[in-house]
């Protein structure tokens, strides 16, 4: 039946072809009728033989025009339309035939103007959602790479850019003419290109290690192919490793640190055991060298106790047992237990309790360790006859100690600093008062297990201003 419509569009085609054709010729023919009338209004003689013969002329030409017409109209009606019609009514009945749904679109009872239109409109839903499919897929991938903390650059065969993201700008600091390969690599002086990448697979630097201002950033190279297995760019991936060249370094300190201040104590012993057994000496040289042994031994026993402390913090073997009790008292002996230090260096110390303090909710032994710690900061670095006090309170849900003195004073510089590891403003000083480093280290872990917090505020030749804060048993 689409068969008969389209033979019936042809002979519509020609009909209105012949139609413009008989036209011009009826037009030509009047024109003709219009001379020989002039001709016998003047009174010349007109050949009928002529008018016959003019007559023939035209209507011969009018039917091989037609017909040439015709002919080229039905060769280009077919070849450029009727054959494509077809051919896509093909494809799509195989396209319907093949559908999973078993469906098909071809019914007998319909015209096959209807089929046509069906068939299409079954590859226009599933055009569609073809598009949309690739569309979700790519916000997905532009929404991954949008909010990724690592760096992602992709470059054609150029080295120019083809996708970048926003970590990547940030984290290689990458400027606006920056569009290629070489003008963001070359500034950091890498041994490596395009072409290294590309064509050598088996290259093992493919990995690079760059320093951009005060951070550390890993770059790791990769090619990526297209469709045929051949090489069609680069990807480099920017991650951010500061934290773990810092985590590194202070890695490689403190083990540097552990190892001198074990070495220091340990050649004191030696050399003074060296000492005593070399020679005879009296009972009063013999005591002070036995005294120096012990000092060290002790400090050096300390020290391996504070560092098995911390340990067990980080490893999360420290049992933490936390009970109600009253903090004004717990600071309260913490004072007496000092008071011989006290009273060496002529310390004014005084203890108020500005309010009605509920009971805390801690461990109580790791609370009286930081406290002893604190007040024991403040009484070695304050000088002979200084001022300390002490002040425990109560805000919002926290119970609180403050601790002021009016000692030497840390700087600005160091603030930062002092809950690290080993860390000493003068380390000459702390280690001539017997401190290891860590008494600050080991308070900020206890107060960070019990839910509690410590704050340092101190200028230097003013004097040093703690705050510890610990929660309450609601």
């Amino acid at each position: 039946m689409l068969k008969n419509i389209q033979f019936n569009k042809i002979i519509l085609a020609l009909f209105i072809i012949g139609i413009i054709i008989i036209s011009g010729l009826g037009v030509f023919f009047l024109n003709s009728l219009g001379i020989i009338n002039s001709r016998i209004q003047e009174g010349q003689v007109i050949n009928l033989q002529e008018v016959q013969i003019r007559t023939i002329w035209i209507l011969g030409i009018a039917g091989i025009i037609f017909a040439i017409t015709g002919i080229v109209t039905a060769i280009i009606l077919s070849r450029f339309i009727i054959y494509p019609i077809n051919k896509l009514i093909k494809s799509a009945e195989k396209m319907t035939e093949d559908d999973k749904t078993g469906k098909n679109i071809k019914s007998k009872k319909k015209s096959d103007a209807q089929d046509l239109e069906n068939v299409l409109g079954v590859m226009t839903t599933e055009l569609k959602e073809k598009l949309s499919e690739v569309s979700t897929q790519k916000n997905q991938i532009e929404t991954i790479l949008l909010h990724m903390t690592d760096g992602i650059i992709a470059f054609n065969m150029q080295g120019e850019i083809i996708l970048i993201n926003p970590a990547a700008k940030k984290s290689l600091s990458i400027r606006p003419e920056d569009n290629n390969f070489e003008d963001i690599f070359a500034k950091f002086n890498l041994d490596i290109n395009m072409e290294k990448i590309i064509y050598l697979e088996s290259w093992t630097s493919t990995e690079q290690r760059i320093q951009v201002e005060d951070k550390y950033m890993n770059v790791f190279f990769a090619p990526f192919k297209n469709e045929t297995d051949r090489p069609d760019g680069v990807i480099a991936v920017v991650q951010d490793i500061t934290e773990h060249v810092k985590l590194d370094n202070m890695r490689k300190e403190f083990v540097a640190d552990v190892s001198h201040e074990l070495k220091t104590p340990i050649t004191s012993i030696m050399g003074y055991a060296d000492t005593l057994l070399e020679g005879e000496y009296d009972k009063e040289t013999q005591a002070k060298f036995l005294t120096v042994i012990a000092t060290e031994a002790r400090r050096m026993a300390k020290l391996v106790t504070d560092l098995l402390t911390l340990s067990r913090y980080d490893n999360n073997n420290k049992i933490i047992q936390k009970d109600a009790f009253d903090l004004g008292d717990l600071v309260k002996k913490c004072q007496d237990k000092l008071a011989i230090e006290i009273k060496k260096k002529n310390h004014k110390v005084n203890c108020f309790v500005t309010a009605d303090v509920p009971p805390v909710y801690a461990d109580k032994y790791d609370i009286e360790r930081v406290v002893l710690n604190i007040l024991t900061n403040s009484i070695k670095y304050t000088k002979d006859g200084g001022e300390i006090k002490i002040y425990v309170g109560f805000v919002y849900n926290d119970a609180y100690i403050k601790v002021f003195d009016n000692g030497i004073g840390i700087p600005e510089e160091d603030l930062n600093r002092i809950f690290e590891r080993f860390y000493r403003v003068d380390k000459a000083r702390t280690r001539e008062l017997g401190g290891t480093g860590l008494g600050l280290s080991i308070a900020k872990e206890i107060l960070d297990k019990n839910g509690g917090s410590i704050d340092i505020k101190s200028v230097v030749g003013e004097g040093t201003e703690v705050v510890v804060r610990i929660p309450t048993k609601q």
